[in-house]
C-alpha cells in the first residue's frame, strides 16, 4: 500500500507543482500512515525527493519521453500504481495533468477529485476540500473508491522541506504509442511561466497599445513575476495567446494576482478567482472588478505603475 505522487518535470528538472504535490502527499502520508511513493520522467538532480519527503522514488529515463504525452504517461503511472499497489495518487491542477488525469482514471478505475485545497481531517472517512462553481463555493467530498486520485489545485498547500530516506529505482516500461503526434513545440525561455509563478501581473485594454507594455513587464521584473493578459488583448494581437489567462484561457492560483487597466469581465475573474490575494488598477471606479479584488488602487495606470516600480526598487535596495 502507498500513496503515489507524480512529479512533473520540465528540461530534466522538477516544476514548481512537483514539489508542492510532494509536500502534500508526504503530510497525507502521515494521515494514512502509507509510505510515499514518487514517479518522474527523466531527471537529473533528485536531491528534492529526499528534501520533501519521498520514502521510494521510480525514475522512468527514456528520451521519447522528453515531451509531455498523455496516454503513454498515463499508461506508465498507472503501470507503476498497480506494482506499488498505491490507493491515493496525487496530481498538480497544470494543464497537462488535467489531460492525465481523466485517462489514468479509466485505467485504473479510479474516481478522480480536482480542485483539491486542504488536507482530509482523518483517514476515516477520507474527506477532501474542493473549490466549486468557478471557485465561488467549497465542497467537501468523501473518497470511498478502492483507488482515489486527487488533483491538488496550485499553491493551494505551498511546498514544505521533510528531509526522508529515500530508496531510488529506476523502472523500464514497455511503452505504448501515444495515437496524437506532436509535430513541434514552442518553449518560452528566460521567463517566469504563469504556471509557476507566486506573483502574475495582467494587463488589459487600459494600457492603450502594445507599446506601454513595459509597464507591466518592469512592475514583473521587479517582483520577479509573470506576465498575462485579458483575452482582448490577445485577441488584437498585442500579447501572444499565451499570456492570455481567465476562464477561457489560463486559470490563474497565484498567490497574488495584480490586474492593470482589466475591466473584469466574468470569465476574466472566474479564471483567476483561485488566487490568494487579487489587486486591480483602475481609473474607472466602476470596474467590476473592484468587486472581487482584495485591494483596488482608483487611478491611471500610467502614473500608478512607475510610481509603484519605483518604490519597491527603493525597498529592495
Amino acid at each position: 500500500m502507498s500513496i503515489l505522487v507524480y512529479t512533473e518535470s520540465e528540461n530534466n528538472n522538477f516544476k514548481k507543482n512537483a514539489l508542492e504535490v510532494l509536500s502534500y502527499g508526504k503530510a497525507l502520508s502521515k494521515i494514512m500512515n502509507e509510505k510515499v511513493v514518487c514517479v518522474s520522467f527523466n531527471i537529473d538532480n533528485t536531491e528534492d525527493l529526499s528534501l520533501h519527503g519521498a520514502d521510494k522514488s521510480i525514475i522512468i529515463n527514456d528520451t521519447s519521453l522528453a515531451d509531455f504525452k498523455a496516454k503513454t504517461y498515463s499508461n506508465c503511472i498507472s503501470k507503476i500504481a498497480k506494482k506499488e499497489k498505491s490507493k491515493i495518487i496525487i496530481l498538480s491542477s497544470s494543464a497537462d495533468c488535467r489531460y492525465l488525469a481523466p485517462l489514468l482514471a479509466v485505467e485504473l478505475d479510479s474516481s478522480y477529485s480536482p480542485n483539491v485545497v486542504d488536507l482530509p481531517k482523518s483517514s476515516n472517512p477520507l474527506v477532501v476540500k474542493r473549490t466549486c462553481f468557478t471557485n465561488k463555493a467549497f465542497s467537501f467530498s468523501e473518497l470511498n473508491s478502492e483507488i482515489n486520485i486527487i488533483g491538488l489545485s496550485n499553491n493551494a498547500f505551498g511546498v514544505h522541506e521533510n528531509q526522508s530516506e529515500t530508496t531510488f529505482e529506476n523502472e523500464k516500461i514497455e511503452l505504448i504509442e501515444d495515437t496524437i503526434k506532436i509535430n513541434s513545440t514552442e518553449k518560452i525561455t528566460g521567463k517566469v511561466t504563469i504556471a509557476d509563478a507566486d506573483i502574475v501581473i495582467s494587463g488589459g485594454r487600459g494600457l492603450k497599445g502594445p507599446e506601454n507594455w513595459h509597464l507591466i513587464e518592469d512592475l514583473a521584473e521587479v517582483l520577479g513575476a509573470a506576465t498575462a493578459c485579458s483575452k482582448p488583448v490577445s485577441d488584437m494581437g498585442w500579447r501572444p495567446h499565451s499570456e492570455h489567462v481567465g476562464q477561457t484561457g489560463k486559470p490563474v492560483a497565484s498567490n497574488l494576482y495584480i490586474a492593470i487597466g482589466v475591466s473584469g469581465a466574468i470569465q476574466h475573474i472566474a479564471g483567476i478567482n483561485s488566487s490568494k490575494v487579487k489587486v486591480v488598477v483602475n481609473n474607472d471606479p466602476e470596474a467590476p472588478f473592484f468587486k472581487a479584488a482584495d485591494y483596488g488602487v482608483i487611478g491611471d495606470a500610467f502614473e500608478v505603475v512607475p510610481k509603484l516600480i519605483k518604490k519597491l526598487k527603493a525597498f529592495k535596495n
